[in-house]
């Protein structure tokens, strides 16, 4: 049952810092897209946590624990086991509430959105856990505003997870095959427009999904607050992709299922709960040349 917002500031966090029931998260994870073609260079959060985070908040590493790395493709979702015995360090009881931060989604490209929190948020989601919220603005945010820091490293008390797994939250490639060209089904891609275009080659084969909308995920917050966007404005962005059409599934995807989880929460916040995300997204679609991909 959810008690509280899907995203809160740092005024909100600060005041409940210690509070017994909440479960802080650092989730920061560190993603460099290198110039012209390759793969993106992945590496774990966890030192740059252990120099400074948010006052008594735990790491959860996302590419080491919640991730399953015979999966199919990169990021692919960390098996039931798997994750039941990532999450029990982090001590999520009934009774907790989760608040999820990190550093932002890029290193060198200053991109607002904490799509690294909203992965592991839609991971807990999609296990069967709703009360958890992710920190708009993330660490850079906080910093800037001059709030308490700490090093080294906070733990909580071990607890075992009580949630049920929630398969519809996730779709496989088979799936959005199944998609293509169902008037009752929203495909949006997350990425940047030139990724969208097919002007990039970040991914074994450029383009996007046949009959895919397009939301940039970085494009919701405000440049100058480091915040997100008023809800009226990512509305109207939503709105005009049919995206909020309760009648309708919405489908979100990008280049690993990170960004499109971005796009997920904030459907979610708007009441559009019938959305799912391509997990393996264009890492695993661009790789199987039977999947067709457009570049108008």
């Amino acid at each position: 049952m959810r008690t509280i917002p899907y995203l809160v500031d740092g005024d909100w966090l600060e005041a409940r810092l210690k509070d017994p029931n909440l479960r802080l998260i650092d989730a920061s994870t560190f993603l460099k897209i290198p110039e012209g073609q390759g793969f993106p260079e992945l590496w774990s959060g966890f030192e740059a946590y252990q120099k400074e985070h948010i006052p008594g908040a735990a790491y959860a590493d996302l590419l080491k624990d919640f991730t399953n790395h015979e999966g199919a493709a990169p990021f692919t979702i960390a098996t039931r086991d798997q994750f039941l015995k990532a999450v029990e360090p982090l001590g999520i009881t009934d009774d907790s509430y989760v608040v999820i931060y990190d550093r932002g989604p890029l290193v060198n490209v200053d991109i607002l959105a904490s799509d690294w929190s909203a992965r592991l948020r839609w991971q807990l989601k999609y296990e069967g856990f709703d009360n958890v919220a992710v920190l708009d603005g993330g660490f850079r945010k906080w910093k800037l505003d001059g709030r308490p820091t700490e090093s080294g490293i906070s733990e909580y008390v071990p607890a075992p997870f009580s949630g049920e797994r929630r398969e519809h939250l996730i779709v496989t490639k088979e799936d959005v095959k199944a998609a293509l060209g169902d008037e009752n089904i929203v495909l949006i891609n997350s990425l940047s427009e030139a990724d969208f275009r097919g002007e990039t080659m970040t991914y074994p084969r450029p383009g996007h999904i046949p009959g895919s909308k397009h939301a940039f995920f970085g494009a919701h917050s405000n440049p100058e607050t480091r915040l997100l966007n008023d809800d009226a404005t990512i509305q109207a962005t939503f709105e005009k992709l049919g995206a909020l059409d309760p009648s309708k599934k919405v489908i979100t995807y990008c280049g690993g299922g990170i960004a499109a989880t971005w796009n997920a929460l904030l459907l979610n916040k708007l009441g559009q709960e019938n959305v799912a995300v391509y997990d393996g997204s264009l890492n695993e679609w661009a790789s199987d040349e039977s999947c067709p991909l457009v570049t108008e």
